[in-house]
């Protein structure tokens, strides 16, 4: 198999000149990178890059309906625990907006990058009442270096501990005895997630940090949450009340973990200094999901992780078109393509957490990155 990683900075010699032996090395970074242009020449030539636009205009349409009728829903109910059932419906409504958001943030369904990011604004920011420059800036740093240390901000260590560097840090006291069980607790934790997206995003709009259109953004916020609980809070209950934000926040907190969690979580960790052509990157970091039409649709087109990583400006719908071709290519290039089914997908990702907060040596560790890390 052709060697895929290098670490550290080129070697040379004292007077600045490549070290003997890297025409090699640099030949063979040439010949990966023209892996990745072959590929993309025969999706291009297949016309699987080209846009969709009825089917985004329809998917908004119907997602737009969805919640007018939700909210009617809501309003002809009234002081009732069926309302419980509104909520649920409505996380994952939320959860399927959330999806067609993400397209217009990768550029996916209009040319323009001016409206692909108003149709983001509208889509999380006013309709599910999420920051789009904060989960932009965020899952961009992640497609860049998915699962390399100190570069993806999804494995960053928090309450969960994705590497096994960072178990020191978390290994005594309460902290180290949860992070032995991580695995078991992280589902759970997902009920929380919800919430913690919406503060993510309030924090950033209203922080220091720099938002490409900061008042549009807390427009769209202000309105959507401040409208939002004022509306239930006027027709429910105090108790009930917290009920309904209670079930539709963690339920979709809970939806969204479940569908982006299986895409990378137990895939191999990247040491920091390592370099990796991105088509290696990109595919031996993911992970798809196997099954249909149906399981297109509940995890938004993300089962196609690895697709989706190559192209990511390819519309949703040729993503299953794309699929043979992707799988067919890394076949003859001798890259392995790791697909399973999601309920595999869960168990591996809580065998892993487990196996990082008991300190295990290099779970789930790739060999190429275990051949080529930096002596240190």
């Amino acid at each position: 198999m052709d060697t895929t990683i290098a670490t550290g900075s080129e070697a040379r010699t004292p007077t600045g000149e490549r070290a003997p032996g890297k025409p090699r090395e640099r030949a063979a970074r040439t010949r990966q990178a023209s892996d990745f242009t072959d590929l993309a020449r025969t999706v291009q030539e297949a016309g699987l890059m080209r846009r969709r636009h009825g089917y985004y205009w329809t998917r908004f349409a119907v997602l737009t309906l969805l919640l007018a009728g939700l909210g009617a829903a809501f309003v002809l109910i009234g002081a009732s625990w069926w309302q419980l059932l509104v909520a649920a419906a409505l996380a994952l409504v939320l959860g399927q907006v959330m999806f067609l958001g993400h397209d217009a943030a990768h550029r996916q369904i209009f040319a323009s990058g001016r409206w692909n990011d108003w149709a983001s604004l509208v889509i999380a920011n006013l309709y599910a009442g999420m920051s789009y420059g904060w989960w932009q800036h965020k899952h961009s740093r992640h497609h860049a270096k998915p699962n390399q240390v100190g570069a993806d901000p999804d494995i960053a260590t928090g309450v969960l501990v994705f590497t096994t560097e960072d178990v020191p840090k978390a290994r005594t006291g309460l902290r180290g005895w949860f992070a032995q069980r991580q695995g078991w607790f992280f589902f759970p934790l997902l009920l929380l997630e919800g919430l913690n997206l919406h503060v993510s995003g309030v924090k950033t709009i209203f922080g220091r940090g720099e938002v490409k259109r900061r008042p549009v953004e807390i427009a769209f916020v202000t309105l959507r949450i401040g409208g939002y609980l004022a509306v239930v809070f006027w027709l429910l209950p105090v108790g009930m009340a917290f009920a309904f934000l209670g079930v539709q926040l963690g339920l979709f907190g809970l939806y969204m973990g479940a569908v982006f969690a299986p895409n990378h979580k137990g895939m191999p960790i990247v040491p920091k200094d390592s370099r990796i052509d991105f088509l290696r990157r990109q595919v031996l970091m993911s992970r798809n999901i196997r099954g249909g039409r149906l399981t297109d649709w509940f995890m938004g087109g993300l089962n196609y992780q690895v697709e989706h990583h190559l192209f990511p400006s390819m519309a949703r719908p040729h993503l299953r078109r794309v699929q043979p071709i992707v799988r067919e290519f890394c076949a003859s290039r001798g890259i392995r393509y790791t697909e399973t089914s999601l309920l595999q997908s869960y168990g591996i990702v809580v065998r892993y957490l487990n196996q990082v907060g008991l300190a295990a040596r290099d779970p789930f560790q790739c060999p190429l990155t275990l051949q080529y890390r930096s002596a240190r």
